[in-house]
């Protein structure tokens, strides 16, 4: 009777979470999924916007920029996370603290806020950018922080922290002991690395792309702030057709929203099996 009581005051105790759930997951996402089968106006049901979704060169453009632009910062935020992550492993424990905290720190400073940062310092009439045309440097000076290149920059800014994060772990499965083995049979820095080491860290590298990959897929409010409507991005589009000043489409971003959310979850799903992969590995 004890325990039963226990476990109702348990369930009771989880009642908001399971409320705020439901009011602010569960329940948008059924009724973006519902929206994206209804036509124009909300009348009908069927494919219509789906279809329109996958032929219109206008969206195609736009899902693939935002492709393009998620794959470029998340190999470049790994491959800059990857060398990183070790080198806080190399450092005393204080210091592998302080960076981490700094990490954690920068992975979170994102959206309208970086988005105003960079306008500050790499903008039209930035700080760095005054300094660079009044030192001469003109290749730096013309750095357009609203193009492509601006937002790949942008962007690597929040891949880098989060990927050292997650990567950091993953340099322990790599033992001392094999390290001074390898050494002893002879074996150079770099056959370690690659006969060992990368082996060993590939599916956590992996995993920890498919999550940059995802964050950057999703990113909506720094892109935004940067450069609004002037660069076509599947998730600016989503929002322009939700809260556009023209006319409102809720059904098909509901289409494009679903369409999105399945290569997030794509990416999250080989996330998830590389990170069993490594468990499987390492246990």
């Amino acid at each position: 009777m004890k325990s039963r009581k226990r476990h109702l005051w348990l369930l009771f105790s989880l009642l908001p979470f399971a409320l705020l759930v439901i009011c602010f997951q569960i329940l948008p996402l059924f009724t973006m999924v519902a929206e994206s089968f209804r036509g124009d106006g909300g009348v009908g049901w069927g494919l219509d916007q789906y279809t329109k979704a996958l032929t219109s060169k206008y969206y195609l453009i736009g899902l693939k920029n935002s492709l393009v632009i998620s794959l470029c910062s998340s190999a470049v935020g790994i491959v800059v996370a990857l060398f990183a992550a070790y080198s806080i492993t190399r450092f005393s424990r204080r210091v592998r603290d302080f960076l981490l905290m700094l990490s954690n720190m920068t992975s979170n400073f994102s959206g309208v806020p970086l988005a105003f940062a960079y306008i500050i310092i790499l903008g039209s009439n930035g700080l760095f950018t005054l300094l660079f045309k009044q030192l001469g440097w003109t290749t730096l000076a013309s750095i357009d922080l609203f193009s492509w290149f601006g937002l790949v920059c942008v962007y690597v800014y929040f891949q880098v922290p989060l990927a050292i994060l997650l990567l950091y772990p993953t340099y322990y499965g790599i033992s001392e002991q094999w390290r001074e083995s390898a050494a002893l049979l002879g074996a150079s820095t770099a056959q370690f690395w690659r006969f060992i080491g990368l082996p060993v860290i590939l599916p956590g590298v992996v995993g920890t792309f498919s999550i940059l990959f995802a964050n950057a897929m999703g990113a909506y409010a720094t892109a935004y702030a940067l450069v609004g409507s002037n660069y076509n991005l599947i998730a600016i589009r989503i929002g322009a057709l939700v809260a556009g000043d023209v006319a409102a489409r809720p059904e098909l971003a509901g289409a494009l929203a679903v369409l999105l959310a399945i290569t997030m979850v794509g990416a999250m799903l080989i996330n998830e099996w590389m990170m069993r992969r490594v468990r499987r590995e390492l246990g």
